[in-house]
């Protein structure tokens, strides 16, 4: 199975993906919206993005692609994450990471590296072939990222600013391949007016039927300032009459916009 994630090899995508095919079928790109749209247009059989972070949130780029490309969510991947910070030596100026490993790392480098500049790059894989070609420059990715690597040093494990940190990653496949059976549902809703009170009455359905909502997030639509497009992720399949029942009275609330049913999927925790 033809699968695309974020590059170049050894990102966390990268680690998440190993769970949707062999390495000798994952392949990569340094956009998100690279991988949605290639799946979207049949060029690979999987893409794993990551979707949400439990200390900086929401990937705002992955849910602007499931806006803009006919996709299924087919699978939901949860990894720990483990950050270290690798250089070639314990003097160097500048920390180059994906700026969400940064973020995660905030504390940590604020105590022990407060005059060091932070570069963010394309990927924590990105970050460490900084540092392996360049010694005033020092990397966070994965300690596995070292191993076996005579230019890299391990200087400190575990940094990140919670030992509680993970990332939920969602695998997407061409939209054929939609299903309706699993414990999660996400959706996306594009209301055609904006009135008070419009968010409580497309969530009532769900309150109604006693579904709970396990993610609601706004994002800009892109055709005006003010108006948004809402993702939703609930716990019920769409396999499930109450799932049908509430998604039914949605699409009457979002008048002439519409509901984008992305698919039913389970979720798994990754350990590695």
């Amino acid at each position: 199975m033809q699968t695309l994630t974020l590059g170049p090899a050894g990102t966390y995508s990268h680690r998440a993906a190993g769970a949707v095919a062999d390495d000798d079928g994952i392949a990569f790109t340094e956009s998100v919206t690279a991988i949605v749209e290639a799946v979207a247009d049949g060029d690979y059989d999987r893409g794993v993005v990551p979707v949400e972070n439990s200390i900086e949130g929401s990937v705002t780029e992955s849910l602007d692609a499931f806006t803009e490309y006919e996709v299924a969510v087919v699978r939901e991947i949860i990894t720990p994450i483990r950050h270290a910070l690798l250089a070639q030596g314990e003097d160097f100026e500048t920390v180059a990471s994906h700026a969400q490993a940064l973020a995660q790392c905030r504390s940590y480098l604020e105590e022990h590296y407060p005059d060091a500049d932070l570069e963010a790059v394309a990927s924590t894989a990105r970050g460490v072939e900084r540092a392996r070609e360049d010694a005033s420059v020092a990397a966070i990715g994965h300690p596995a990222n070292a191993d076996g690597d005579p230019a890299l040093r391990t200087l400190a494990e575990d940094i990140q600013d919670r030992t509680s940190n993970a990332t939920r990653f969602l695998v997407v496949a061409p939209e054929s391949e939609r299903s309706e059976a699993g414990s999660k549902t996400s959706l996306i809703v594009y209301p055609s007016e904006d009135r008070p009170g419009l968010l409580l009455e497309m969530l009532e359905p769900f309150a109604d039927r006693d579904i709970n909502l396990t993610r609601v997030e706004s994002r800009p639509s892109g055709e005006r300032l003010g108006d948004y497009v809402f993702h939703i992720d609930v716990a019920a399949g769409l396999y499930e009459q109450r799932t049908q029942d509430a998604l039914a009275a949605v699409e009457e609330i979002a008048g002439e916009g519409w509901v984008r049913r992305l698919g039913s999927y389970d979720s798994e925790t990754v350990l590695y």
